[in-house]
């Protein structure tokens, strides 16, 4: 990890030039990318690995729509934050699984960025800024602000 790098992400998607593009975009916002996964098996033994401080989580991968169950235990087990990317907004769990919030695809790298900052002051002070544009926040996470 870089001296700048201050949060720790892990990335699951299986389209594997939008991972490299996360990856990308997440070290230039300060990033350490501690693995990409792209399923369920792969997410989880990343995480019993790596310590996480925030993972992107695709809703549905190779081995069907597993983001929400790898969400849920990225939280509960790793204490992980996590954001939801997905082209379908209509299959975010209610509740969010415990995911901060969502981003839809396509997204461009200043949505990224913003969900990012918006994580990482959640991370660090456990408050709830103003969520970024194009930032689905989860409602959970409203009810607390």
């Amino acid at each position: 990890m870089s001296e700048s790098a201050d949060l720790r992400v892990l990335i699951v998607e299986d389209q594997a030039l939008l991972a490299m593009e996360l990856e990308l975009v997440l070290g230039e916002t300060g990033c350490d990318v501690v693995g990409c996964a792209m399923d369920r098996a792969g997410a989880l033994a990343i995480a019993e690995r790596e310590p996480l401080d925030l993972a992107l989580v695709d809703i549905n991968l190779l081995d069907g729509m597993t983001g929400p169950d790898i969400a849920r235990r990225l939280v509960d087990e790793f204490g992980s934050a996590v954001i939801f990317l997905t082209a379908n907004p209509e299959q975010i769990p209610e509740g969010f699984a415990g995911a901060l919030g969502a981003v839809s695809k396509p997204f461009d790298e200043a949505t990224i960025q913003g969900a990012v900052t918006f994580a990482r002051q959640f991370i660090r002070d456990r408050t709830v800024g103003e969520p970024p544009r194009r930032f689905r926040l989860a409602p959970w996470l409203a009810a607390a602000s």
